[in-house]
């Protein structure tokens, strides 16, 4: 029984003989074939009457598919040779005939299309290589290689740790981007601007430069290379969030190692995102000042008020050293003889903790702040000298020294449990707010306070 012979590639390049005449495959679109004879006549016809035609044959392939100039450049010597020699094995294994093979040799009998399926080339091409390196190649392997590059070409031939990479702004000309650039680190304070915005004014930079007239790219392009220099920097987005990712640290908050209360403790003001009704009556937003403890990661003192002043910020760390009162109203709960601290070694050093709540009394060894007005005053020194505490200035717009008040998230945790109890919050732009803001009782100022109290007593939770 003979076997069953597959019939034949035509490819653009090969030629064909029909009807007594040999032609040319000048091209293939669909199933239409155009041919030119020895003449140069051209003529065109289905591919399956052509195949089907009496005498039909392929004579000859032609040459090679030649690689585009520069295509490896930047290799190194030895990957740009790997990669050609496996774009040699792979062209055989598709077409079954070596990209420099002469024009009229006929495919090797285990590569050729016509009686040899794709998997019956890969294994003999698996075969072949594993006894050209010496080691087992497998047929998985030829396979993986082979769909790599009827995907990508040679190109996916290169390792792709060391395969050329295409920069982030094409084709543009360098003074182009280097202008946009200048402009997006300009806008990190500004308002925000469109991106027509920055094509007319990179477009204006660029015509009083020096040198060779600069090209700029089309509309669509521009905003594709204004997409990929613009992620992450919100440079069309918000202007906080933008300012906020600009006035980031270079690196990474610094890691302070503390081995006991007191030993590095940080203060912060924050916007309170509660309404609230001052003494004269006036409906405003207040303050919060919170004092945090690095080691325990516990709130020793928080002050609301409607701005921060210098006595606020003594006051502060006066309540820290302090023991707080009961107040009535509270639950029992949450009396310093409950809680997990050592109330009877404490008793018997101060009896006025008979009374007191349970928060912890630290006396601050050093103090993180950063440049608000309240924390540069004297009375905050003054009040800092008393106890032998050392205040560290945070830099400004850089604040790697204190990651625990930046983070904590003090305002907004506090404000959610007391708006929870008493009405919404005021949200922090119009974005979160509701409907009918205005209308909303505040609360007065010394309920909003003793609640502030109450959540630090009870834990600094909900």
């Amino acid at each position: 029984m003979s076997a069953v012979r597959r019939p034949p590639v035509v490819r653009p390049g090969d030629r064909v003989r029909f009807d007594g005449a040999v032609h040319t495959v000048v091209g293939i679109s669909g199933m239409l074939v155009r041919l030119a004879d020895g003449l140069g006549q051209s003529s065109a016809m289905h591919l399956p009457t052509l195949m089907t035609a009496p005498g039909f044959e392929v004579v000859g392939s032609g040459p090679g598919r030649l690689l585009p100039p520069g295509l490896l450049d930047g290799l190194e010597a030895g990957l740009a040779e790997k990669a050609l020699w496996w774009h040699r094995h792979m062209t055989e294994v598709l077409t079954g005939m070596a990209p420099d093979a002469p024009a009229g040799t006929a495919p090797r009998p285990e590569y050729d299309p016509a009686s040899r399926s794709l998997a019956d080339r890969e294994t003999a091409k698996a075969a072949e290589l594993s006894a050209e390196l010496g080691h087992p190649v497998s047929r998985h392997t030829v396979r993986r290689r082979r769909q790599r590059y009827q995907k990508r070409g040679v190109l996916g031939m290169v390792d792709g740790r060391h395969a050329p990479r295409r920069p982030a702004r094409g084709q543009v000309d360098p003074r182009v981007v280097d202008e946009l650039r200048k402009l997006m680190n300009q806008a990190a304070d500004g308002s925000t601007r469109t991106v027509s915005y920055y094509f007319t004014r990179v477009g204006r930079a660029v015509k009083g430069l020096d040198g060779p007239p600069v090209t700029m790219p089309s509309r669509a392009t521009f905003y594709r290379l204004f997409n990929r220099l613009e992620a992450g920097r919100h440079t069309t987005g918000s202007a906080r969030t933008r300012r906020s990712l600009a006035s980031q640290p270079d690196g990474a908050f610094d890691q302070v190692t503390v081995c006991r209360p007191g030993e590095l403790m940080e203060i912060d003001s924050t916007p309170f995102d509660v309404l609230v009704r001052l003494d004269n009556g006036v409906v405003d937003r207040c303050e919060l000042v919170g004092m945090v403890d690095v080691a325990t990661r516990s709130i020793t003192a928080a002050v609301l008020r409607p701005t921060t002043k210098s006595v606020d910020a003594a006051l502060l760390l006066a309540r820290s050293v302090t023991p707080a009162p009961m107040r009535p109203g509270w639950p029992e709960a949450l009396r310093m003889e409950h809680s997990a601290l050592p109330y009877q070694r404490l008793l018997s050093v101060d009896d006025r903790l008979r009374h007191a709540a349970a928060v912890p009394l630290i006396i601050p060894e050093a103090i993180v702040v950063d440049g608000g007005k309240a924390f540069l005053s004297r009375n905050f020194h003054t009040a800092c000298n008393a106890f032998g505490t050392e205040v560290i200035h945070a830099p400004p717009h850089s604040d790697p020294q204190a990651p625990y008040r930046k983070n904590s998230g003090l305002g907004s945790l506090i404000a959610r449990s007391v708006h929870q109890r008493v009405h919404r919050p005021l949200g922090r732009a119009p974005g979160p707010q509701g409907r009918g803001r205005a209308v909303v009782v505040a609360a007065p100022a010394p309920g909003t306070s003793r609640r502030v109290d109450q959540f630090v007593l009870a834990g600094q939770g909900p």
